[in-house]
């Protein structure tokens, strides 16, 4: 593993901060955990942390992923949101049609991007 130097990483709500300068990255648990307050991240030279609203896990990947990984997950993370919410409005009747017309399982395929976001590290 290793830190990408001079990267900006989002720890949520317009923060960022310099991935060479983070120190630790500590999970909130219990009553200090809420909205908005989900990691405590430690930068170097300052001895209070900053209150992140992404979690840990999601945060640690950033830091050692090339930019571009992120960036891509991202947009991928997007996409899938996206399409996710347009089925939503797809009526049962153009489900079974889709279904057994096409052989387009579209509530297994929302099933399936619904298992998928839910396994994707948080971008904010």
């Amino acid at each position: 593993m290793r830190v990408q130097p001079s990267t900006l990483i989002h720890l949520g709500f317009g923060k960022y901060v310099r991935s060479d300068q983070v120190t630790a990255v500590v999970p909130l648990e219990g009553a200090e955990r809420g909205p908005g307050q989900r990691t405590l991240v430690y930068l170097e030279g300052h001895s209070q942390p900053i209150v992140a609203s992404r979690a840990d896990g999601s945060l640690v990947r950033d830091l050692v992923q090339d930019p571009h990984e992120v960036t891509q997950g991202r947009q991928q993370q997007e996409i899938l949101s996206d399409l996710l919410s347009d089925l939503s409005g797809v009526n049962a009747t153009v489900r079974r049609i889709c279904r057994d017309q096409g052989g387009l399982d579209l509530d297994r395929l929302e099933r399936r991007i619904r298992d998928v976001i839910d396994e994707m590290p948080q971008a904010a």
